[in-house]
């Protein structure tokens, strides 16, 4: 059944200053349980806004209500991306999880893309009564990631005068030394590439049920193999983990805003499957 759905921007208060928030709640019944959106790491954060709004309006309309957090430094909430840190972004999670305990009984999921999946597993390992994760091609490794982003810069470089003016070791030494280094408009400060490049997704384990969703060229129950290494690992734990790959374009990374309408059903119906057998 679709519920009519109500959208309410507003500011939530953090040390660091105001986080711009969305709620979406289905109008007229009680919500069956509470998301909170956790977004990617910069431009992937714009690239992909049209799909998490998709999919936060579906899980509204089925009966879920669903936060949208900016994280610090980004979007519309305070501070710039080089005030942003790890460990900020950690209690901002936290802030958009006491929002939704304090509105709903029912049992919070945590659902993020790229880095916000990876910060999703991070911070639930903390919080002990997470029902769910719902993960859309998380990070498995900060340090591989920080370089992939690093190479935006050089790649910008090559275009701009046709040579790298450095290359990713360099740029690392640099943030080493504490300089921060700006890559496409975004400037990346020492801490925050110190914290993410110690990230790994295998030294993390989650103690709730997860749904990790990939996009490829093929469909698969299994995920890509960096990804199903981790998977395998969470479940000779006898962890719960639940694994699919649809078809699809890397939507965060496309130069144009992509859609990816498989994913979208993909999504809707593990948890609706799942919603169904608990209530």
């Amino acid at each position: 059944m679709h519920h009519p759905i109500d959208i309410n921007p507003f500011f939530l208060d953090s040390p660091r200053g105001p986080l711009f928030c969305l709620s979406l709640m289905p109008t007229g019944v009680e919500p069956k349980c509470g998301v909170l959106y956790l977004h990617p790491f910069a431009e992937e954060m714009h690239k992909s806004r049209r799909m998490a709004a998709l999919q936060a309006r579906a899980l509204a309309a089925h009966g879920y209500l669903v936060l949208q957090i900016d994280l610090t430094g980004c979007g519309d909430s305070a501070g710039d991306f080089g005030d942003a840190s790890w460990q900020a972004w950690r209690e901002d999670a936290q802030l958009g999880y006491d929002w939704l305990k304090a509105k709903t009984a029912q049992p919070i999921t945590l659902w993020g893309l790229r880095t916000g999946a990876t910060l999703a597993v991070d911070v639930a390992r903390d919080w002990p009564d997470i029902e769910r994760l719902l993960l859309w091609q998380p990070v498995t490794s900060g340090d591989q990631f920080l370089n992939q982003f690093l190479r935006i810069k050089l790649a910008s470089e090559m275009l701009a005068d046709g040579q790298a003016q450095s290359g990713t070791k360099s740029l690392r030494a640099q943030l080493e030394k504490g300089e921060g280094v700006e890559v496409g408009g975004n400037m990346l400060a020492p801490a925050m590439a110190k914290e993410l490049g110690a990230i790994k997704l295998a030294d993390m384990r989650p103690a709730c049920p997860v749904y990790w969703l990939e996009v490829g060229a093929e469909t698969s129950e299994q995920v890509m193999p960096a990804s199903q290494r981790i998977v395998d690992a969470w479940r000779e734990t006898n962890l719960n983990v639940a694994t699919e790959t649809v078809v699809g374009d890397p939507f965060w990374v496309t130069q144009e805003i992509t859609e990816c309408p498989v994913l979208l059903e993909a999504t809707n119906q593990t948890l609706l499957a799942t919603q169904n057998a608990t209530y």
